[in-house]
């Protein structure tokens, strides 16, 4: 069976899940460390976990497999949910798959060394935009319906 399992904290995309998920008939589980508020849609669960960096993201990796869709804007844990068999989105509607996500931890990794590198460097990334959100649901819907069929 299909799930979506969302990289919750810090996720500005909860709502546009809960839309695609309500509309497709498609269980939801929201993963963080805590602070969020279950949610009154049926289809929607929380699951909690321990305190702890990537926590959330071992417990993700561990549970998805084919037919499921990960929500997460964290390349490591998307490379480990891509091998698992799992499609991939990213809040600003980007699709990860085994055709793309090497050459974006590698620049990841890259622009990490680069940043580390300027002790003066004090950019950000670029906000997220209303563009970025309709991309977003565009390719959730289109991935969970794809899921679902090979499901």
């Amino acid at each position: 069976m299909t799930t979506i399992y969302v990289d919750a904290d810090a996720c500005p995309v909860k709502d546009e899940v809960e839309r695609v998920a309500s509309r497709l008939d498609v269980p939801v589980v929201l993963v963080c460390n805590g602070g969020l508020r279950p949610s009154s849609n049926r289809l929607i669960s929380l699951k909690v976990v321990a305190e702890g960096p990537d926590e959330a993201d071992k417990w993700i990796a561990e549970q998805c497999g084919p037919g499921d869709v990960v929500v997460t804007a964290d390349l490591p844990l998307a490379d480990r949910c891509v091998k698992a068999g799992a499609h991939v989105v990213q809040h600003d509607g980007q699709v990860l798959d085994t055709a793309n996500i090497g050459g974006r931890l590698a620049t990841r990794d890259l622009m990490q060394d680069i940043r580390a590198a300027d002790p003066f460097h004090q950019g950000g990334g670029r906000s997220f935009s209303k563009a970025d959100r309709s991309r977003f649901l565009q390719s959730l819907d289109r991935l969970a319906r794809r899921a679902l069929k090979g499901a």
